[in-house]
């Protein structure tokens, strides 16, 4: 169905008002199961997962706060600075960045 969007205050209630809710996640499970939902992680989180590190191990890895790593996690900031070279090493090269952090902690 095509509809306008935003919906209108009104248009929403009425949408609402006629869904049903467990068909539509019985459909997704449906979706889910047959492998048809494809979840794309920004390059940020694929980074941080290709190190290992958790959330927390990422930031301080980084300099930055877990907070700051989730906003640009989440794209509400963007990395910028040295940041952004080694998330990017990070991305393709995830063994450099661990290496490095380790060589780095122990001096």
């Amino acid at each position: 169905m095509n509809r306008k969007l935003p919906l209108s205050d009104e248009e929403l209630e009425i949408f609402e008002s006629t869904r049903d809710l467990n068909a539509e996640l019985q459909q997704a499970l449906a979706e889910m199961k047959a492998g048809l939902v494809h979840v794309v992680l920004s390059d940020l989180i694929q980074a941080r997962l290709n190190t290992g590190l958790a959330p927390a191990e990422f930031a301080a890895l980084l300099g930055v706060t877990p907070e700051t790593l989730e906003d640009w996690e989440q794209r509400r900031q963007q990395p910028t600075g040295a940041a952004r070279i080694v998330l990017k090493l990070a991305l393709d090269h995830p063994e450099l960045v661990l290496a490095a952090a380790k060589e780095t902690a122990l001096q």
